[in-house]
């Protein structure tokens, strides 16, 4: 049995709950999420659904132009599945307009103004709706770093945070979201053919494990080492996890 291995309906049922709690604590009804037509966004969107009813859940779909049309698709085939309302924002305009001005910016700087477009414009929308935007980030993403500060990590607040990347995909199987779905490469939509672990140089499935240890029971590098993990992955993940820490703090106010 995998260390990794979650009690799927005991947690389905407590997200569930934190969801309701969360918003009869901000007095709001509604909720808006960006779907991108992945595993993350669709997990929390179920769950959204499953705590608020689909009357509720407004679903944001904001395509790219060198974006992979799929996962528009996916997107659609999800909100279509749990009945809520959808809409789509073409952000190309906005964005192709801003590096209209700096054609020399690289494919990273391009990545991360998608991202922080993205929330903008759901931030925009929530206010139209009085909802308020759930997050969808898992926490192999938040210890990697793999984020945008101001970006995908925005949110009122987050159910899936403290779930690793292959914990969400149980938690898919469970809540029954279709297997093509649960099955795609992970992919952040930021270019076409994209992916997390194509780009992190590792799997989640190697991430996870590692990071467990290492975050979870405390081990170091050696010790890490040990559990039959190539050392060099388990430095290269601590260094992640340690040059992105910053993103997962406040940032500092000064004492007068």
């Amino acid at each position: 049995m995998s260390v990794l291995n979650i009690d799927a309906p005991t947690v389905r049922e407590k997200l569930v709950q934190f969801i309701r709690d969360q918003m009869a604590a901000a007095g709001f009804e509604y909720g808006i999420i960006g779907l991108s037509g992945g595993l993350d966004s669709t997990v929390a969107a179920y769950l959204t659904v499953e705590a608020l009813g689909s009357d509720s859940v407004i679903g944001l779909i904001m395509p790219y132009r060198t974006i992979d049309p799929q996962s528009q698709q996916d997107a659609k085939q999800v909100t279509d599945h749990l009945q809520i309302s959808s809409y789509v924002i073409d952000i190309t305009p906005q964005i192709d307009t801003y590096f209209a001005q700096f054609p020399e910016a690289d494919h990273i700087r391009r990545a991360n103004k998608i991202a922080r477009e993205r929330m903008s414009v759901l931030y925009d929308q929530s206010r139209i709706y009085e909802a308020l935007v759930i997050g969808t980030g898992n926490k192999s993403e938040g210890l990697l770093g793999y984020t945008t500060l101001w970006g995908d990590m925005a949110c009122a607040f987050n159910p899936l945070g403290n779930l690793y990347k292959t914990q969400v995909r149980q938690l898919a199987e469970e809540l029954d979201v279709p297997e093509a779905i649960r099955n795609k490469a992970p992919s952040a939509g930021l270019w076409l053919g994209q992916t997390d672990e194509d780009e992190l140089g590792f799997s989640y499935a190697e991430a996870d494990q590692i990071l467990y240890w290492l975050v979870d029971q405390q081990y170091n590098v050696e010790q890490v080492a040990e559990k039959d993990f190539p050392r060099d992955l388990v430095a290269q993940i601590v260094t992640r996890v340690k040059q992105s820490a910053f993103k997962s703090r406040m940032p500092p106010v000064a004492e007068i």
